[in-house]
């Protein structure tokens, strides 16, 4: 359902209840499932409704969508259970045990057993846990306080738990300003006119002929009074129609405003913080662009004037198995980085930077020289340097060619990552963008050289329209271009700016992709991916260069810029009202360059400033702090975090670049060290040179974020109408010199996999296996399946006789990282219950002559299995089976979980079909067929919206 008509079913919510319809309301509440109210809730819990109570639930969360879900379902049936026992109504409580308790049984059979057992106590508060079950109706209330927790973390009703906050009436008055706009387009308006019907459009009757009018109004009752307190303006005195508003002049009216500039909508009012944040408007696009004869709005043009109005600033709907609670995080300056952990030597002026968004200590790094390198910072080592050169020369436009015969310099301006850290973009000032390849092993392969715009380009960024990467430019032709970035083929170029484009910040609200771009006049525009023109023509603190950025969960946008008199303003918008929502203090009065600034955590905000390096908790203006790097910064320096925020990376006046680190850093750091302190004391190890791909925080997700560009900018020097003509910076280090780099730095470390050519460069270790001794069967089973997990801290098998075995490594001090080696035996791990994880298996085959396969969930929680029966859902850190599903015939060959959701499942059968099952809510959406014997492999895209699967007819689909 589109955005637009998810509002539309709380519009009409909001008329329901106003009109007591009351049933009405709840049902409308559970079949749509937008809104979940919990003081209807309440009142039926309070009142023993147990039917209607889970009734209201199913239009939310089953049963088996998350744990969550199974506590809140248990709890409601436990208590209707008990109140059957406390009326010594036995059949009901044996009924409400068979029918309602029993699904529980295959999660905690114990428990279970126990309920089961009260049936044979007179009172069942003779069991101690029990004792304290006073009456009735104080059991609810104590029940409803665990219930509304329980609610409150399931992240199924995040979004969910608040109504958004709108006007009163505010279906009325839409109907009203309709009936306004339609009246306005009557070819004989009347003063008066007659309201008979909402089901045609309105039309004034003609006059009759000897002159008279038709009898005085009569309004409809839809369109009745509408509320004075806070709503909008009055309705006319004697007619349902309501003026026309008209924006105010001061304000952003709608960031995404409709094509039509007379239909004018009033942004909606935020709502109070809670747990969940509630929608609220966040349109931030004024004076619109309409096409000469384009009359009325195109539905896509609708969603996008609405874009905002519902941001989210929890997670998605999506539902992964490890569903945690959802609180606030707290933050300290502890958290911020600050400390020098690391110093790296460029060699020439360093312009832009961009950490890996994946592999926290590689950092991308672009110069005045036109040079890029890539460098782990871990280890202090340069994996890539690339000297600047035009690719082909021979397909190079003529006014490249001059550009490069009248002047060889030329700049970096900017680098960056691609959303998923596979591909990087480099912005020259020079009319060229370079797109290279990376290889996790540190190696960068050419992809696209585009001739992108005359001139300099002044920004790139990565963006995701229609669900294809592209590349997003600007530059002095004052032009934003899209590419494919794929064949680089241009899709969309937008014009309206009237001076060189100084920054793109690409983002995404749902499902709608829009660009704001800032020129070196001061002004801001923003884009759809269309040809309607730009919907933002606004202006920008300082009227000079501006940056815009999003924090990185996409709800809060900020902007720095610096005017011509070296004023620095950082500015938070106000997206519901369109407006500056606060302008953070602490600048000097007169920067010598432009003011770089980044944000991370969706907390913390930094700037280089005043030779060190600013910080702002984002809901206070003043400044939270600062740090100066152990000196040797520059005016203004450039800085950039990495994704988690434990790294900064910040420019030094001596053309190097200095590492920042926090607590969770310097961890990572030390990480680092240690690893390669092991390769220098075990020479026999085999070496491993690949980057190691960390996340300071947590295992790292393989899932495209979207994308929220920070934006860097070079201190420039003229001609008058460029972007290089921004003021006289720092003169002396835009001349073109050579890189000072040392002999060490010039050994470009080879990133790849050395061969095996001796077996002193392998060592065995044998796996401690007590269950193999005796415990099962007396007889070690042969090992059918075998993975690391995701983590590389554990080792996963499954045996032939259907039981997985789990090995874990410490850390210790001979295995400081806790990661796999063969220097040090892993301990074969069960849960202190001693429960083992054991397949479901075939009555007609054997589980050693049946196929076993075996998958984990991203985050290691959870590990799906098969061994010729159904499958199983094994909780990894209980080892309890959390369902089964897909009873043979035919069996499951193997299987794969959805890279970017846990509850999907690919699982290619015996039969040589593969299936797609959603286990949150037990069913195969899809069937795929083409295969003629058993599957035997499925692969997920990373990256892509892709399914690989190979089969024993020797075919690959």
């Amino acid at each position: 359902m589109s955005s637009l008509s998810r509002e539309l079913v709380f519009l009409i919510l909001q008329f329901l209840e106003e009109e007591k319809f009351k049933d009405t309301v709840h049902k409308l509440e559970q079949e749509s499932g937008f809104f979940f109210n919990m003081k209807h809730f309440e009142d039926q819990v309070q009142a023993g409704e147990w039917d209607e109570v889970e009734r209201y639930l199913c239009g939310f969360t089953k049963v088996e969508d998350n744990r969550y879900s199974m506590k809140i379902f248990f709890e409601i049936r436990k208590q209707k259970y008990l109140e059957a026992l406390d009326r010594q109504d036995r059949a009901k409580a044996v009924e409400i045990l068979v029918k309602d308790l029993k699904v529980f049984a295959s999660f905690n059979e114990e428990l279970f057993k126990e309920i089961t057992q009260l049936l044979t106590l007179d009172n069942f508060r003779q069991n101690e846990q029990l004792s304290k079950y006073g009456d009735t109706k104080s059991a609810r209330n104590i029940m409803l306080v665990e219930l509304k927790k329980l609610i409150e973390a399931n992240p199924l009703f995040r979004d969910k738990l608040t109504f958004p906050s709108f006007k009163s009436s505010r279906l009325r008055t839409l109907i009203n300003q309709s009936l306004n706009w339609q009246h306005q387009l009557c070819k004989n308006p009347r003063p008066n006119p007659d309201i008979k019907t909402l089901f045609t459009d309105h039309s004034c009757s003609p006059t009759t002929a000897n002159g008279a009018r038709p009898p005085p109004p009569t309004n409809s009752p839809i369109v009745g009074p509408i509320p004075k307190a806070g709503a909008f303006p009055p309705i006319g005195a004697h007619g349902p129609f309501q003026p026309v508003v008209s924006p105010s002049p001061g304000a952003i009216a709608g960031w995404m405003s409709s094509n039509n500039p007379s239909l004018p909508h009033p942004s909606v009012a935020a709502g109070p913080p809670g747990l969940v944040q509630p929608p609220s408007a966040a349109a931030f696009l004024k004076h619109p662009r309409t096409p000469s004869g384009m009359t009325g709005i195109d539905y896509q043009s609708a969603d996008s004037e609405h874009l905002m109005k519902r941001m989210r600033t929890g997670q998605s709907d999506e539902v992964s198995f490890s569903g945690v609670a959802h609180t606030p995080n707290v933050y300290s300056q502890d958290d911020l980085p600050k400390t020098v952990v690391r110093s790296l030597n460029q060699g020439s002026n360093v312009m832009s930077m961009d950490f890996h968004p994946q592999q926290q200590t590689i950092l991308l790094v672009g110069t005045n020289v036109g040079d890029i390198s890539l460098w782990e910072v871990g280890s202090r080592e340069r994996l890539a340097h690339k000297p600047f050169k035009v690719w082909d020369l021979s397909v190079a436009s003529m006014p490249l060619q001059t550009a490069l015969l009248n002047d060889a310099a030329i700049s970096v301006n900017r680098c960056v990552w691609g959303p998923d850290g596979l591909m990087l973009g480099v912005a020259f000032s020079k009319h060229i963008v370079q797109i290279y390849t990376y290889n996790p092993t540190g190696e960068l392969r050419q992809h696209l050289e585009i001739d992108a715009h005359v001139g300099g380009v002044n920004d790139i960024a990565f963006a995701h329209p229609n669900k294809q990467l592209c590349i997003v430019t600007c530059g002095d032709d004052k032009m934003i271009k899209v590419w494919d970035a794929v064949a680089g083929r241009r899709q969309y170029t937008f014009e309206g700016h009237e001076a060189p484009v100084y920054s793109v910040c690409p983002h995404q609200k749902e499902n709608i992709q829009f660009i704001f771009s800032t020129a070196i006049d001061g002004k801001i525009k923003a884009w759809l991916y269309d040809s309607l023109g730009s919907r933002v023509d606004y202006d920008a603190p300082g009227l000079w260069c501006t940056m815009m950025a999003y924090s990185a969960d996409g709800t809060r946008l900020f902007s720095c810029g610096t005017s011509k008199e070296g004023e620095s303003h950082l500015v938070e918008w106000n997206e519901s009202e369109g407006t500056i929502k606060r302008t953070y203090s602490g600048f000097r009065k007169r920067s010598s360059g432009v003011v770089q600034f980044d944000t991370t955590r969706s907390r913390f905000l930094a700037a280089g400033d005043e030779f060190q390096i600013k910080f702002w908790d984002m809901d206070n203006i003043n400044m939270l702090t600062a740090a100066d790097a152990d000196g040797g910064l520059p005016a203004s320096p450039r800085l950039r975090f990495n994704k988690e925020g434990s790294l900064l990376a910040v420019t030094t006046s001596d053309n190097g670049i200095k590492i920042l680190a926090n607590n969770d850093g310097l961890r990572l750091i030390r990480m680092l060290e240690s690893r390669a302190i092991d390769k220098n004391r075990s020479p026999s190890e085999p070496m491993n040179s690949k980057p190691l791909i960390v996340n300071a925080l947590g295992p790292v997700a393989n899932v495209s974020s979207g994308i929220a560009p920070v934006l860097e900018r070079s201190d420039r020097i003229p001609p008058a109408v460029t972007i290089s003509s921004l003021g006289t910076m720092e003169n002396s280090r835009l001349v073109d010199v050579k890189p000072r780099i040392s002999d060490e730095l010039d050994k470009i470390k080879s990133w790849k996999i050395p061969d095996i050519v001796d077996p002193s460069q392998l060592k065995a270790l044998r796996l401690p296996d007590s269950i193999a001794n005796g415990k099962v069967g007396g007889l070690r089973k042969k090992v059918v399946r075998l993975i690391y997990t995701n983590s590389g801290l554990a080792l996963l098998a499954l045996a032939s006789n259907a039981v997985h075995k789990l090995w874990k490594w410490q850390r210790s001090e001979r295995n400081q990282s806790g990661k796999a080696t063969a220097y040090v035996a892993p301990q074969l791990w069960q849960p202190p219950s001693g429960t083992l994880m054991t397949n479901d298996v075939s009555d007609n085959k054997p589980a050693e002559e049946s196929a076993a396969c075996i998958a984990l969930s991203k985050n290691d929680s959870y590990v799906m299995s098969a061994s010729g029966g159904k499958v199983s859902l094994f909780n990894m850190m209980t080892f309890k089976v959390m369902t089964t599903f897909m009873s043979p015939p035919p069996a499951a060959t193997f299987l794969a979980f959805h890279p970017q959701d846990n509850n999907i499942i690919a699982i290619g059968m015996e039969d040589s079909s593969v299936q797609i099952y959603n286990v949150r809510v037990d069913e195969v959406k899809t069937k795929l067929k083409g295969h003629q014997s058993r599957i035997t492999g499925l692969a997920f895209s990373q990256s892509l919206n892709v399914l690989v699967s190979s089969g024993a007819d020797a075919q690959v689909y």
